[in-house]
């Protein structure tokens, strides 16, 4: 389109000189060639304004197209209503046409949550995407986990949508993991809405949670709605902008049916409505100027206020109801369509690498060159399955497209929307929309252009893995399927790491939670029928000595032809505090009693021998070899003899120099809300940490301890079920030292470990 306007501006240009010919003859009548010039010039005048209005046509309803768009993610803690909620919202806009609920006990289980773990479990492990249509507009749903186990589902989610809506439990309230998807909202700056479910719970307290929300999510927000009674007796909500109250009903709160506000409810409704207009005007203008005139706000007036407002991130309306009772649905949905952004509404960079990396505005239309972000990975029936949100442009089943962070042409075999896991074909996609793609192979986070720019788009934040599991293949004939199941795992997620301990030899998987890796331990034993042993892994100890002790081996043997002789005498130290190293060898001998080419054997020899200390077998550190003496044979003496010889003398010495075992100790950085400081810092107690600093930060309390590794596994479940808190990351650091504990020698590694 960019270049029909560009060729009609040129036709312009090129025949301007003839708009002489187009006035009326002065006197006499024009020639042949002067009257097909004419002709030819009014032809040009005619396409080129065809050409423009074409291209006009195109951008408003490209514009239209997009301004009636919305790409959404639902996100909350565990257990708040988030899946059921999706399941209403398909089931209201047509995608669906029976509701089912989230274990499925009737067989099937909830549309979204389509992997067999998901339906036993009742949890969402991987995120969704789905889309439908509402009054005419398209929304494009991405249901997310709640378990903390699985954050990067939310994180990637959020990184590629235009705005949220938060659910929060009206009985539990704000929790643990309510106030780590809302500093991921933050983080990508997600305009969003709150959704107060399960009023038909007991206990519930709407207006209780909206405080709270306040207090420790620091949101500028109010109600747009009251609920008509709660718990047994909620029956349905009034609307505080349009100031009307509806009922749901129908089998499945379908029909819903809108009347006067009750009069028993008219001062908590104008009171509420009057609190909604004062938090609204406090970040908008044209509000504020009309309410301090004291002149009437109309619903339209209300609702634009509103409409700015949330969009600019300044204000969060919050809605009410219950998912599971199939009230509130619909409002929320209206509530969505007025206050969340199109994708024209949001500011999306891209970073341009042929001009040092320079932060680019994307205008976010289809007239743009192609920029798409691959932002999750899945291995499906056909293949990879990579889904994009495009942000530019246009992606055609059948085009080529140029992966700007490996410089791969690849072209586009399949092109799809998603519905759970289910796949609709498509022809093109345009910005703004979030399809999928098969056989492409890319990594996530990469980005995709048509090759006229060279554009990037910023990553994602990946937290670090806080536990770790070592596992194996129980039969040793299914190695090959369980690599394959750790790297395609690996490749999907993240989070989740796979790594050889170079000493135990152990398979390590780290990932974010026990859960985490459980699910993985399943998903490995379902999808490749591959039975995995499962156990906690080897803590890396150290042996070292605490004197000085004196050896002198001599190693002789004949055993008919050339034998083997070597002598070596020394003595073994403990290097000095703070020396750095973890192994001297120090070749004192003064003359030829051992020929200067043996010596490298010799402490090849010593070194092999600190590999494996007889306490228990790990390595031998900090320690200092000095050779004095030896002796040697003219015939019999060999590289291997004296190797033998330092070997045998090590093991001779070594209970004489009083050796210890050194546990690895680890620095820990706690950081959480003040009012778990005495549990915490008591359950370190438990584990024998040391606590070294305590500071605070805001509401928040920085505790660094040391506590020692073998005390620290299973630690984040147990800080999780003991204070509801989460763990973002856990953080191993090279930074090792020795220490001296209880006449013990120890050696430490930091970690880092923040909760929230």
């Amino acid at each position: 389109m960019a270049m029909a306007r560009r060729s009609g501006s040129h036709l312009l240009s090129s025949f301007r000189p003839f708009s002489l010919l187009l006035q009326p003859p002065l006197a006499d009548a024009p020639s042949p060639a002067a009257s097909a010039a004419v002709a030819s010039a009014r032809r040009a005048l005619s396409s080129a304004s065809a050409l423009r209005a074409r291209d006009e046509k195109d951008a408003a309803r490209w514009r239209e197209s997009m301004d009636r768009m919305r790409n959404i993610g639902i996100s909350a803690h565990i257990d708040s209503g988030k899946t059921t909620l999706t399941e209403r919202v398909l089931y209201y806009t047509g995608r669906i046409h029976e509701i089912h609920e989230v274990r499925g006990r009737d067989g099937v289980g909830a549309k979204m949550d389509s992997m067999d773990l998901e339906r036993e479990k009742g949890i969402t492990i991987q995120s969704a995407a789905t889309y439908c249509t509402w009054k005419g507009y398209q929304v494009n749903i991405i249901d997310t986990p709640g378990h903390v186990d699985f954050t990067i589902e939310v994180e990637r989610a959020l990184r590629v949508l235009d705005g949220a809506i938060l659910v929060l439990c009206s009985v539990g309230g704000v929790q643990s993991q309510s106030i780590t998807v809302d500093r991921q909202m933050r983080r990508y700056e997600i305009p969003r809405v709150a959704f107060i479910n399960k009023l038909d719970r007991m206990g519930a307290d709407p207006w209780k949670v909206l405080n709270q929300a306040r207090s420790k999510l620091r949101h500028h927000n109010a109600a747009v709605q009251v609920p008509i009674g709660l718990e047994e007796e909620f029956e349905g909500l009034v609307d505080l902008v349009e100031m009307k109250a509806y009922k749901f009903e129908g089998s499945s709160g379908q029909n819903v049916t809108a009347y006067d506000v009750p009069s028993n409810m008219a001062d908590l409704v104008n009171e509420k409505r009057r609190e909604l207009i004062e938090v609204v005007s406090e970040v908008d203008d044209q509000l504020a100027e009309a309410f301090l005139n004291d002149e009437p706000i109309t619903a339209n007036q209300l609702k634009a206020a509103i409409r700015r407002a949330t969009v600019a991130r300044k204000f969060i309306p919050v809605y009410m109801g219950s998912a599971f009772k199939n009230k509130g649905v619909q409002p929320l949905l209206d509530g969505v369509l007025d206050y969340l952004p199109c994708p024209l509404e949001v500011d999306n960079y891209a970073l341009d690498q042929n001009n040092s990396e320079e932060k680019v505005l994307l205008a976010g239309t289809p007239a743009e060159p192609l920029v798409a972000l691959a932002f999750k990975l899945e291995e499906g029936r056909f293949g990879q399955l990579t889904y994009l949100r495009i942000y530019d442009g246009v992606i055609r089943k059948g085009d080529f497209i140029y992966n700007v962070n490996t410089g791969k042409k690849i072209k586009v075999p399949r092109l799809v929307r998603m519905h759970s896991n289910e796949m609709e074909d498509i022809q093109e996609a345009h910005a703004g929309q979030i399809v999928a793609v098969f056989g492409v192979d890319c990594a996530s986070g990469d980005t995709f252009t048509d090759g006229t720019v060279k554009y990037t788009m910023t990553s994602m934040n990946v937290p670090e893995p806080v536990m770790s599991l070592a596992v194996s293949p129980i039969s040793k004939d299914s190695g090959g399927q369980f690599s394959k199941a750790l790297n395609r795992f690996q490749k999907e997620d993240p989070t989740f790491r796979v790594g050889l301990d170079p000493e135990s030899g152990q398979t390590i998987i780290s990932g974010m939670g026990e859960l985490h890796l459980d699910i993985y331990v399943e998903r490995i034993k379902r999808e490749y029928k591959v039975d995995a042993k499962v156990g906690k892994p080897r803590v890396n100890f150290r042996e070292t000595i605490t004197q000085r002790a004196e050896f002198d081996y001599l190693h002789k043997k004949q055993s008919g032809g050339q034998g083997q002789y070597g002598r070596v005498c020394g003595y073994v130290e403990p290097l000095p505090s703070g020396s750095g190293g973890k192994f001297e060898f120090d070749n004192m001998i003064i003359g030829q009693a051992i020929p200067s080419n043996f010596i490298p054997a010799i402490e090849k020899g010593f070194r092999e021998a600190c590999n494996s200390g007889s306490l228990i077998g790990h390595p031998v550190e900090n320690i200092r070899i000095v050779l004095t003496d030896g002796a040697s044979h003219q015939v019999d003496s060999s590289e291997l003899a004296f190797k033998l010889a330092a070997i045998y003398a090590f093991r001779q010495c070594y209970t004489a120099a009083k050796p210890v075992i050194l546990e690895p100790v680890m620095k820990v950085e706690l950081k959480f809300p003040t009012e778990f400081q005495g549990t915490v810092t008591g359950d370190m107690n438990k584990r024998k940490g040391i606590i070294v600093g305590n500071e605070q930060e805001g509401d928040d309390t920085i505790v660094v301890c040391h506590v020692p590794l073998n005390n620290m596994f299973g630690y984040a479940t147990a800080i999780r079920s003991v204070t509801q808190v989460n763990i973002l990351f856990l953080k191993f650091l090279p930074d090792f030292y020795v220490l001296i504990k209880d006449y013990t020698l120890c050696y430490k590694m930091q970690v880092v470990l923040v909760l929230s």
